[in-house]
């Protein structure tokens, strides 16, 4: 069992959130078979006339294949993966897994190419991995300032939907999301964004500053209502599968959040917070086993309620000083040119969603230069974030981690 599966578990147990028996997964085929199925919402993705769940399937932790057919078989119809998932692997097992379902599922896939023959390189390379002659979705992947998004790569994302490689041109973004939207909205080149959203970008920033979580939600709305498709990541906001835990990242007391959180699930609550923006078409969440998939299917089918808020802003104090919101009110560089929102995202990967060697890889792929800046080394750090986020301590755990 993976270690973001035993992180899962023992945040419902610990915590006081286990889930209905029948919202367990079932333990043979014959008890899967025979299980209610699930309520499904969809929602139309911007004007590009698709309709998907509300609720999408992110690949990138999976390494079952089973449960990605699962998911198609119930009527889950968006999968996400990317070039770089698993060393590239992470495509081929899910080309394997939607063998003879093209027609009925939409599959998206990202480049973080930075030249234009890097990028049809790698989308020849995605689409013989999937066993597909085009995507649904094409992502120029990582995106956080308009920059990145040259002339270039918007000509191949044309080029490649007029040879019918492509059906809608995507660009992702982690970091300075707001205005990437706003920009991309007046480019008028994309279909879709795929974006971080989640609960902990409704608090204010501190005194004093613009609350960048503010302008987030308005600028999804704004992006939905000129017709671009919206997709949410990064709904989890990181730790959420960790609290319950009681380790030394958030100091938790598994007995007190027993109370504060009675029975309800922060994973469901995060989801849920997510989908009751009618301006975010669908959101992709990673799930790698049918415990987890039972769970997420819910959020489709109940309200968002009063104890789900309750849970939320629990959660949300105990990983508050530790989660980065990736709003851009830091530059994304400390002043000795540490990308501070890439590695606290990778620092996420590991602690939040148990994937070690996915974290390290995205670390090493940093310029050399960079990796060798150690933050002990500074008296005191330039980078104040709005949101109170312990940056140098939580960069120079990165650093001890993945250097």
């Amino acid at each position: 069992m993976s270690g973001v599966n035993d992180s899962r578990r023992r945040f419902l147990a610990t915590a006081g959130l286990g889930l209905p028996a029948a919202g367990i997964a079932a333990s043979s085929a014959a008890e899967q078979s025979s299980e209610q199925p699930p309520r499904l919402k969809y929602r139309t993705l911007g004007n590009t006339g698709v309709k998907v769940t509300a609720l999408s399937f992110g690949c990138m932790t999976t390494s079952d294949e089973a449960v990605i057919r699962r998911a198609a078989e119930l009527g889950i119809i968006h999968f996400d993966t990317a070039r770089s998932y698993q060393n590239g692997n992470n495509e081929r097992m899910v080309g394997t897994a939607l063998k003879g379902r093209r027609k009925q599922v939409v599959i998206s896939s990202k480049t973080q190419a930075k030249n234009r023959q890097e990028a049809e390189d790698q989308l020849d390379t995605s689409l013989r991995e999937l066993g597909t002659d085009y995507l649904d979705i094409w992502y120029l992947h990582a995106k956080g300032t308009p920059e990145e998004v040259t002339d270039d790569l918007l000509e191949v994302q044309r080029a490649a939907k007029k040879a019918g490689k492509i059906r809608f041109a995507g660009v992702s973004t982690h970091f300075n999301m707001d205005q990437m939207l706003d920009h991309l909205v007046k480019r008028r080149q994309t279909d879709v964004v795929l974006t971080t959203y989640n609960f902990s970008m409704r608090n204010v920033a501190a005194a004093g500053q613009q609350s960048r979580q503010t302008d987030m939600t308005a600028a999804i709305q704004k992006a939905r209502k000129a017709g671009m498709g919206i997709v949410a990541m990064k709904t989890m906001a990181g730790g959420v599968a960790r609290v319950g835990r009681g380790d030394r990242l958030y100091g938790a007391d598994p007995e007190a959040l027993k109370k504060v959180l009675g029975t309800k699930s922060g994973a469901l609550a995060a989801i849920k917070w997510v989908l009751r923006n009618e301006s975010v078409d669908t959101a992709i969440v990673c799930m790698t086993d049918h415990e987890q998939f039972d769970e997420n299917v819910r959020a489709m089918a109940e309200p968002y309620t009063d104890r789900d808020e309750s849970t939320l802003r629990t959660l949300l104090a105990y990983i508050g000083p530790n989660y980065c919101r990736m709003c851009g009110s830091c530059n994304g560089l400390c002043a000795r040119g540490v990308p501070v929102p890439d590695v606290l995202r990778f620092l996420t990967y590991a602690e939040g969603y148990g994937q070690f060697a996915l974290a390290r890889e995205r670390f090493l792929e940093l310029p050399e230069d960079v990796r060798a800046i150690r933050c002990s080394d500074c008296g005191t750090c330039s980078v104040e974030c709005p949101n109170g986020v312990r940056v140098r301590g939580r960069v120079m755990r990165a650093q001890e981690l993945f250097a």
